[in-house]
């Protein structure tokens, strides 16, 4: 039986529903989605089994005009996942059209596309007419030679699956890169503080969320099969540990509770889950932080 692997890079703007995408395709929830942009830092891959072929997915930060280090660093990893691929799926929001970001993606992907196949999946179908999704089709099309264009909903399934056999049978042949069961190649520290890092978000509804960063700082397993997991969370400023921690402490409370959830839901089994807050004024700019997102520091210089 011949078996087929590689990797896929999603790429897109921020927010337009890569990780709704990677999540679905591997059936499994990998990398954080909230409805804030530009959540998704280091780049994640998620494996997806398809008939013979191992479907190894990037989960790219979101193409945007960077203005900081960690931007920079963010944006240099986007191209560099995608550079790295078999196969280039560029994601764009049928809602929202060719947009000045769009535009900018389009001229960085001729440097890419030697090489590898680059293919456009139109996402959130859902929210537009007909005559209006192959009015966009054309005009992308017409800008960029893509090998093969999807109609999708991310968020419903739509056309999910079609492209994940389209993907399945463009793979080079080759063995297996990963274990059938493994489905994501994050270790599970980093997915563990990715998640407490989505539950602050999505109730932190200020900027705060893009000035602070979560690390796994300790994990011991116990002998009744449970794990302690001890994680910091870095903030900014004085004024930030009082929103992260809330009223009496209600605010950490709830986002320690609904992450070891998520966590024990995810792992299978029971978590202790302690969160601690530090103030570290200039985290953005020390490089053991980025090396802990799975960043280069280097790409964070201009």
């Amino acid at each position: 039986m011949t078996t087929r692997a590689g990797f896929i890079a999603l790429i897109g703007e921020p927010n337009a529903g890569k990780s709704t995408l990677l999540n679905r395709m591997v059936g499994a929830k990998v990398s954080i989605v909230t409805h804030k942009v530009q959540t998704t830092r280091a780049r994640i891959r998620g494996v997806a089994m398809e008939g013979q072929s191992q479907l190894v997915f990037v989960d790219t930060p979101g193409l945007f005009q960077p203005r900081r280090r960690l931007d920079r660093a963010m944006v240099a990893a986007a191209w560099g996942g995608a550079a790295d691929a078999d196969i280039v799926i560029l994601l764009i929001e049928a809602n929202r059209g060719i947009t000045e970001g769009v535009e900018r993606i389009l001229e960085g992907l001729a440097d890419i596309a030697q090489g590898r196949k680059v293919a456009l999946a139109i996402n959130k179908i859902d929210r537009v007419d007909a005559p209006v999704l192959l009015g966009l089709s054309k005009e992308m099309n017409d800008r960029f030679n893509f090998v093969e264009t999807f109609m999708i909903s991310a968020e419903r399934g739509h056309g999910v699956d079609t492209l994940r056999q389209w993907l399945a049978a463009e793979l080079p042949e080759s063995p297996w890169l990963y274990p059938e069961d493994q489905i994501a190649d994050l270790p599970m520290r980093m997915i563990a503080a990715e998640m407490t890092r989505e539950k602050l978000i999505l109730r932190l509804h200020q900027e705060l969320p893009y000035q602070l960063t979560v690390e796994t700082e300790n994990w011991e397993e116990r002998k009744d099969g449970s794990a302690r997991v001890d994680q910091l969370i870095y903030v900014v400023r004085d004024g930030h540990k009082g929103i992260v921690l809330g009223n009496k402490g209600e605010t950490i409370k709830s986002v320690s509770k609904a992450a070891r959830e998520e966590l024990e839901e995810f792992l299978g089994r029971k978590v202790h889950l302690f969160l601690q807050v530090k103030v570290r004024p200039n985290w953005l700019d020390e490089a053991e932080r980025y090396s802990e997102m799975g960043l280069e520091f280097k790409d964070g210089n201009v």
